[in-house]
């Protein structure tokens, strides 16, 4: 998108970086300069997720869908443990 663009919809390109994890190509003159994106290392609470879900319009999750999201989420949130550099 053109830096006018992007500066004339900066709130609502804020809002699909953070809700949806969009990612925009800001250019000046044709040529890429920047890129909005979320935080690499941005992490969904289960209160986030359900207030996301909260503002769609699908049907409601029963137990087990909502047991699968919670692992689901807490693999995603699990800190990785650096691999050891003298392991082969």
């Amino acid at each position: 998108m053109s830096a006018t663009e992007a500066a004339k919809n900066f709130g609502s390109i804020l809002t699909e970086v953070r809700e949806r994890a969009a990612e925009y190509v800001v250019e000046h003159r044709g040529q890429a300069v920047a890129r909005i994106r979320p935080e690499a290392d941005r992490t969904l609470t289960l209160k986030e997720f359900f207030d996301l879900v909260a503002d769609r319009s699908w049907p409601p999750l029963d137990e087990e869908c909502l047991r699968a999201i919670e692992e689901g989420i807490a693999i995603w949130n699990r800190e990785e443990v650096p691999r050891s550099p003298w392991e082969r």
